[in-house]
């Protein structure tokens, strides 16, 4: 089958490690109790591709690994599905020995005519859900629907929350999220067009990387790094709270340690979401009427390595969907 995949760790030139072409299909891992397969209609694009191609989660000895965490198709029976990434939650589907892991650390990806996956990490996708649409979802999206949750962020309809790196996936997810919650949201970015469409997107206000705000914040959403970091330590609130699921510009800033304990602040982490959270989302964007925001849609065997050039000179707004 064709599939998209690393074929080598590059750390400092992923794209060169990517592959396309014929892969086995899934028949192993389709074989196993409790397993089944999907034939992919839709795939989104994650930075969390590319740190695989640099070998983050992904040792040589695994290659070739076919990428892509997020992924919307049809079933064996011929329902509509979405695909919960992370394999082996609750030890759903894992034999005993083997790990709890995300696409593509372990388990062949989505980008690939097919995939297995255990059937308890299928979702009903929603009618109203395109395949692309459905396919941003169970990454980013689900990334930034739980780090606004209550027990992350602590924030209630009424609250201001600001959005650092207008842009990527999960900061669109979350603006469009936050909006529709009843959050007043505030963005940043350093591209004068990105903050456009992040007050189109909903955002209140969007301003530039590193501004002094209008007045502190309830609570920062991180997902950009050491190139924020001081700016997002200055702009939350006393005992407000800064969630962090990314660092796409470096992990290791300043740690600002005096301002975070005088001011009490709450520094939490937050990754991915359980298959309850995805399917509280799935409902979510149904009821609220939400749809993700997607940058572009390029076919797979045509546009994957168009896809992993733009996102690696980060010229996205919103999710890149791979088409089948």
């Amino acid at each position: 089958m064709y599939a998209v995949y690393a074929q080598s760790i590059e750390k400092d030139e992923p794209l060169k490690g990517l592959g396309t072409g014929s892969q086995p299909e899934p028949a192993e891992l389709a074989a196993r109790p409790g397993w089944t397969t999907v034939a992919v209609k839709a795939a989104a694009l994650n930075h969390h591709d590319l740190w695989s191609l640099r070998g983050v989660g992904l040792p040589a000895e695994r290659l070739p690994m076919i990428l892509g965490c997020d992924g919307a198709g049809v079933d064996e029976e011929g329902n509509e599905v979405v695909v919960h990434a992370v394999i082996g939650e609750q030890g759903r589907g894992v034999p005993e020995g083997e790990r709890h892991s995300i696409l593509t650390e372990c388990y062949p990806g989505t980008f690939a005519e097919r995939i297995a996956v255990p059937r308890w990490n299928l979702l009903p996708k929603p009618a109203s859900l395109s395949f692309a649409e459905a396919a941003c979802l169970p990454t980013a999206w689900l990334t930034a629907y739980r780090m606004l949750s209550y027990p992350k962020s602590g924030l209630r309809p009424g609250d201001t929350v600001l959005v650092q790196g207008a842009g990527g996936g999960v900061a669109t997810a979350a603006i469009v999220l936050a909006r529709a919650a009843g959050l007043r949201v505030w963005a940043t970015s350093r591209s004068e067009a990105k903050r456009a469409r992040a007050v189109e997107l909903g955002a209140h206000e969007a301003f530039e990387s590193g501004a002094r705000l209008p007045e502190r914040v309830d609570a920062v959403l991180e997902t950009v790094g050491a190139a924020t970091w001081e700016h997002s330590v200055a702009s939350v609130r006393e005992e407000g709270a800064i969630v962090i699921s990314g660092a796409t510009s470096g992990p290791n800033p300043r740690a600002a340690l005096t301002r975070i304990f005088f001011h009490q602040l709450r520094v939490v982490g937050s990754t991915m979401g359980t298959r309850d959270e995805l399917a509280a989302l799935l409902r979510f964007c149904e009821t609220a009427g939400v749809r993700p925001v997607i940058d572009s849609e390029l076919p797979l065997r045509e546009g994957a390595a168009e896809g992993f050039a733009k996102m690696e000179a980060g010229a996205v707004m919103g999710k890149i969907v791979f088409t089948l």
